[in-house]
Protein backbone atom coordinates (compact mmCIF):
# COMPACT_ATOMS: atom_id res chain seq x y z
CA UNK A 1 0.00 0.00 0.00
CA UNK A 2 2.81 2.38 0.90
CA UNK A 3 4.48 1.55 -2.53
CA UNK A 4 0.96 2.73 -4.52
CA UNK A 5 0.92 5.79 -2.35
CA UNK A 6 4.55 6.60 -3.42
CA UNK A 7 3.78 6.06 -6.91
CA UNK A 8 0.78 8.47 -6.46
CA UNK A 9 3.14 11.39 -4.84
CA UNK A 10 5.65 11.07 -7.73
CA UNK A 11 2.58 11.00 -10.57
CA UNK A 12 1.33 14.49 -8.90
CA UNK A 13 2.36 17.99 -10.49
CA UNK A 14 3.06 21.13 -8.43
CA UNK A 15 -0.35 22.41 -7.42
CA UNK A 16 -1.00 26.02 -8.63
CA UNK A 17 -0.73 29.35 -6.17
CA UNK A 18 -4.00 30.16 -5.10
CA UNK A 19 -4.10 25.46 -4.26
CA UNK A 20 -0.47 25.99 -2.63
CA UNK A 21 -1.74 29.24 0.09
CA UNK A 22 -4.72 27.04 0.98
CA UNK A 23 -3.25 23.58 0.86
CA UNK A 24 -0.05 25.39 2.92
CA UNK A 25 -2.57 27.14 5.84
CA UNK A 26 -4.43 24.18 5.61
CA UNK A 27 -1.30 22.02 6.95
CA UNK A 28 -0.10 23.84 9.16
CA UNK A 29 -3.08 24.33 10.86
CA UNK A 30 -3.26 20.65 11.50
CA UNK A 31 0.13 20.07 12.01
CA UNK A 32 -0.01 22.94 15.11
CA UNK A 33 -3.18 20.83 16.28
CA UNK A 34 -1.22 17.63 16.63
CA UNK A 35 2.39 18.83 17.90
CA UNK A 36 1.18 22.26 19.53
CA UNK A 37 4.10 25.18 19.47
CA UNK A 38 7.62 23.40 19.20
CA UNK A 39 9.19 25.94 21.02
CA UNK A 40 12.36 25.99 18.15
CA UNK A 41 15.09 26.75 18.84
CA UNK A 42 16.12 25.39 21.75
CA UNK A 43 18.82 27.57 23.05
CA UNK A 44 19.97 30.34 26.05
CA UNK A 45 21.24 32.85 23.90
CA UNK A 46 21.13 33.65 19.68
CA UNK A 47 25.51 32.65 19.72
CA UNK A 48 24.12 29.42 21.24
CA UNK A 49 21.26 29.13 18.35
CA UNK A 50 24.24 29.84 15.69
CA UNK A 51 26.19 27.34 17.54
CA UNK A 52 23.75 24.87 17.45
CA UNK A 53 22.83 25.70 14.10
CA UNK A 54 26.80 25.13 12.72
CA UNK A 55 27.10 21.54 15.11
CA UNK A 56 23.85 20.05 13.71
CA UNK A 57 25.20 19.50 10.18
CA UNK A 58 24.36 15.57 9.31
CA UNK A 59 24.33 14.84 13.20
CA UNK A 60 20.82 14.19 15.33
CA UNK A 61 20.73 17.38 18.07
CA UNK A 62 20.33 15.06 21.14
CA UNK A 63 24.31 14.63 20.00
CA UNK A 64 24.61 18.59 19.45
CA UNK A 65 22.91 19.19 22.93
CA UNK A 66 25.69 17.06 24.57
CA UNK A 67 27.93 18.93 22.73
CA UNK A 68 27.11 22.46 23.63
CA UNK A 69 26.49 21.03 26.91
CA UNK A 70 30.32 20.35 27.26
CA UNK A 71 31.45 24.07 25.68
CA UNK A 72 29.08 25.10 28.82
CA UNK A 73 30.85 22.67 31.11
CA UNK A 74 34.27 24.49 30.24
CA UNK A 75 33.02 27.65 30.15
CA UNK A 76 33.52 28.41 26.19
CA UNK A 77 30.40 29.13 24.63
CA UNK A 78 31.38 32.73 23.84
CA UNK A 79 32.72 34.10 20.55
CA UNK A 80 36.20 35.60 22.25
CA UNK A 81 36.37 32.19 24.42
CA UNK A 82 36.22 29.97 21.27
CA UNK A 83 38.27 32.53 19.29
CA UNK A 84 41.08 31.73 21.79
CA UNK A 85 40.71 28.20 21.90
CA UNK A 86 42.79 25.53 20.81
CA UNK A 87 41.69 23.93 17.68
CA UNK A 88 42.72 20.50 19.63
CA UNK A 89 40.66 21.29 22.69
CA UNK A 90 37.68 22.81 20.76
CA UNK A 91 37.73 19.43 18.45
CA UNK A 92 37.06 17.28 21.86
CA UNK A 93 34.58 19.74 23.21
CA UNK A 94 32.49 19.19 20.56
CA UNK A 95 33.13 15.63 19.64
CA UNK A 96 29.74 14.51 20.30
CA UNK A 97 28.73 16.13 17.26
CA UNK A 98 30.51 14.04 14.54
CA UNK A 99 33.09 14.86 12.69
CA UNK A 100 34.61 16.86 15.32
CA UNK A 101 37.51 17.82 13.53
CA UNK A 102 35.48 19.71 10.74
CA UNK A 103 32.94 20.66 12.80
CA UNK A 104 35.43 22.78 15.48
CA UNK A 105 36.71 24.25 12.08
CA UNK A 106 33.66 25.57 10.73
CA UNK A 107 32.69 26.63 13.94
CA UNK A 108 36.27 28.45 14.35
CA UNK A 109 35.72 30.30 10.70
CA UNK A 110 32.24 31.32 11.87
CA UNK A 111 33.64 33.18 15.27
CA UNK A 112 36.25 34.54 13.06
CA UNK A 113 34.17 36.36 11.62
CA UNK A 114 32.16 37.14 14.33
CA UNK A 115 35.13 38.68 16.41
CA UNK A 116 37.74 39.91 13.49
CA UNK A 117 35.30 41.99 11.79
CA UNK A 118 32.34 42.38 14.55
CA UNK A 119 34.01 42.62 17.70
CA UNK A 120 32.05 39.68 18.98
CA UNK A 121 28.96 41.26 18.24
CA UNK A 122 26.02 39.62 17.35
CA UNK A 123 24.11 42.31 17.04
CA UNK A 124 26.99 44.00 14.58
CA UNK A 125 26.28 40.92 12.62
CA UNK A 126 22.95 40.75 12.48
CA UNK A 127 22.20 44.42 11.95
CA UNK A 128 23.00 43.88 8.30
CA UNK A 129 19.90 43.62 5.81
CA UNK A 130 18.56 39.94 5.69
CA UNK A 131 20.29 39.50 2.04
CA UNK A 132 23.42 41.29 2.91
CA UNK A 133 23.62 39.47 6.09
CA UNK A 134 23.15 36.13 4.22
CA UNK A 135 25.69 36.95 2.16
CA UNK A 136 28.12 37.70 4.92
CA UNK A 137 27.15 33.91 6.40
CA UNK A 138 27.37 32.16 3.23
CA UNK A 139 30.59 33.58 2.37
CA UNK A 140 32.29 31.67 5.79
CA UNK A 141 33.88 28.31 4.50
CA UNK A 142 31.27 25.46 6.05
CA UNK A 143 28.15 27.33 6.05
CA UNK A 144 25.44 26.29 3.75
CA UNK A 145 21.93 27.91 2.61
CA UNK A 146 20.28 25.83 5.59
CA UNK A 147 22.45 26.64 8.60
CA UNK A 148 22.68 29.90 7.25
CA UNK A 149 18.88 30.50 7.53
CA UNK A 150 18.85 28.66 10.46
CA UNK A 151 21.19 31.57 11.81
CA UNK A 152 19.21 34.10 10.11
CA UNK A 153 15.73 32.88 11.33
CA UNK A 154 16.20 31.80 14.29
CA UNK A 155 19.40 34.19 16.04
CA UNK A 156 18.83 36.94 13.96
CA UNK A 157 14.87 36.69 13.78
CA UNK A 158 14.81 38.00 10.47
CA UNK A 159 12.19 36.05 8.33
CA UNK A 160 13.50 33.60 5.94
CA UNK A 161 12.30 29.82 5.32
CA UNK A 162 14.62 27.00 6.46
CA UNK A 163 14.49 24.03 3.91
CA UNK A 164 15.71 20.88 5.00
CA UNK A 165 15.46 17.26 4.21
CA UNK A 166 11.93 16.83 6.05
CA UNK A 167 10.43 20.04 4.78
CA UNK A 168 11.27 19.18 1.02
CA UNK A 169 10.06 15.37 1.99
CA UNK A 170 6.96 16.47 3.20
CA UNK A 171 6.49 18.64 0.42
CA UNK A 172 7.03 16.44 -2.46
CA UNK A 173 4.71 13.49 -0.91
CA UNK A 174 1.81 16.25 -1.09
CA UNK A 175 2.71 17.37 -4.78
CA UNK A 176 3.96 20.75 -4.09
CA UNK A 177 7.06 20.54 -5.63
CA UNK A 178 8.87 17.83 -7.97
CA UNK A 179 10.91 15.19 -6.92
CA UNK A 180 14.21 17.37 -8.22
CA UNK A 181 13.23 21.08 -6.65
CA UNK A 182 16.27 22.84 -5.51
CA UNK A 183 16.88 24.66 -2.06
CA UNK A 184 15.86 27.60 -3.72
CA UNK A 185 13.04 27.02 -5.67
CA UNK A 186 11.61 25.38 -2.29
CA UNK A 187 12.23 28.27 -0.46
CA UNK A 188 10.69 30.93 -2.87
CA UNK A 189 7.60 28.73 -3.24
CA UNK A 190 7.10 28.94 0.69
CA UNK A 191 7.83 32.23 1.09
CA UNK A 192 5.36 33.40 -1.93
CA UNK A 193 2.77 31.78 -0.19
CA UNK A 194 3.02 32.32 3.43
CA UNK A 195 2.47 35.47 5.36
CA UNK A 196 6.05 36.93 5.88
CA UNK A 197 6.60 36.21 9.78
CA UNK A 198 8.94 35.52 11.91
CA UNK A 199 7.21 33.35 14.55
CA UNK A 200 4.98 31.71 11.59
CA UNK A 201 8.66 31.09 9.74
CA UNK A 202 9.95 29.50 12.68
CA UNK A 203 7.12 27.24 13.99
CA UNK A 204 6.15 26.12 10.42
CA UNK A 205 9.42 24.71 9.55
CA UNK A 206 9.65 23.07 13.13
CA UNK A 207 5.97 21.56 12.34
CA UNK A 208 7.40 19.97 9.16
CA UNK A 209 10.03 18.49 10.98
CA UNK A 210 7.91 17.15 13.67
CA UNK A 211 6.15 15.63 10.82
CA UNK A 212 9.04 14.01 8.76
CA UNK A 213 10.40 12.49 12.61
CA UNK A 214 7.11 11.13 13.42
CA UNK A 215 5.26 10.04 10.24
CA UNK A 216 6.62 10.94 7.15
CA UNK A 217 9.45 8.76 6.99
CA UNK A 218 11.66 6.94 4.36
CA UNK A 219 8.77 3.95 5.14
CA UNK A 220 5.59 6.70 5.98
CA UNK A 221 3.58 6.33 8.15
CA UNK A 222 0.59 7.74 6.22
CA UNK A 223 -2.60 6.16 7.87
CA UNK A 224 -1.82 7.78 11.01
CA UNK A 225 -0.06 11.21 9.89
CA UNK A 226 -2.05 14.40 10.72
CA UNK A 227 -1.23 15.34 6.75
CA UNK A 228 -2.86 11.99 5.55
CA UNK A 229 -6.07 14.05 4.88
CA UNK A 230 -4.09 16.32 2.20
CA UNK A 231 -2.57 13.55 -0.19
Amino acid sequence: MKQVVLRTYQDKPPKQKAVTQTLLTSMYRALFECFGPRHWWPADSPFEVCVGAILTQNTAWRNVAKAIDNLKAADRLDPLKIYRTHHEELAQLVKHAGYFNVKATRLRNFVNLLVEKHGGDLDSLFSAPLPTLREELLSVNGIGKETADSIILYAANKPIFVVDAYTKRVLYRHGLVRENADYDSMQNMLEANLQSEVALFNDFHAQFDAAGHFYCKKNPLCDKCPLHPFL
